[in-house]
C-alpha cells in the first residue's frame, strides 16, 4: 500500500464520510457542527486533530463488555492490507490514578500525541464515571428539581 500524508487524508475526507453523523445549521455563522463515529475519534467531532482515518497517530479511550475500559494506539505496523492488526488495545480495569499514568506514560510521555492529553484524560474520567455507576458502585446524579413551596 502506498503511504499517503495525513493532510492529503484529511483533504479528501473531510466534507463527507460514511462516519459523519449530524450537522447543525447550514453555515459557520448559525452554528454549525459535525459530528464523527470513526474508531479513534477522541472528542467524536469531525477535525483533522481529532480524525481516526486521517491521522497515522490514533488514541482513544473505549467502553468495554462487562463494565471494562480500553485505551486504543494505533500502531506503525507494517501490515497494511490488514487495518485491524494495526491497533493496540489495552485494557485499563484498574483504580483512576493508576489508569492515568498508564494513559500518560503510553500515550503522552513518549511523545506520541502530547497534544490529545486533556481529550484522553476527559474521555476516561467519563468512561470511569459511566463504569461505576454501571456496576452500582456509585449513585446516579439526582436531578435538580429546582425551588418549591414550603407549604
Amino acid at each position: 500500500m502506498v503511504q499517503v500524508a495525513d493532510s492529503l487524508v484529511w483533504e479528501l475526507v473531510k466534507g463527507n464520510t460514511s462516519f459523519m453523523k449530524k450537522v447543525n445549521g447550514k453555515t459557520k455563522r448559525s452554528g454549525s457542527v459535525k459530528f464523527s463515529v470513526e474508531k479513534g475519534n477522541v472528542k467524536s467531532l469531525s477535525m483533522f486533530k481529532y480524525s481516526g482515518l486521517a491521522n497515522s497517530k490514533v488514541t482513544d479511550v473505549v467502553c468495554t463488555d462487562g463494565n471494562g475500559a480500553a485505551l486504543i494506539t494505533k500502531t506503525a505496523s507494517k501490515a497494511h492490507s490488514k487495518p485491524s492488526k494495526g491497533t493496540v488495545k489495552t485494557n485499563i480495569n484498574k483504580d483512576f490514578r493508576r489508569v492515568e499514568n498508564v494513559i500518560d506514560k503510553q500515550t503522552i510521555s513518549n511523545y506520541y500525541r502530547p497534544d490529545l492529553k486533556a481529550a484522553v484524560l476527559g474521555k476516561w474520567t467519563k468512561v470511569y464515571q459511566a463504569n461505576r455507576r454501571a456496576k452500582g458502585i456509585t449513585k446516579p446524579v439526582p436531578v435538580k428539581k429546582g425551588r418549591t413551596s414550603k407549604n
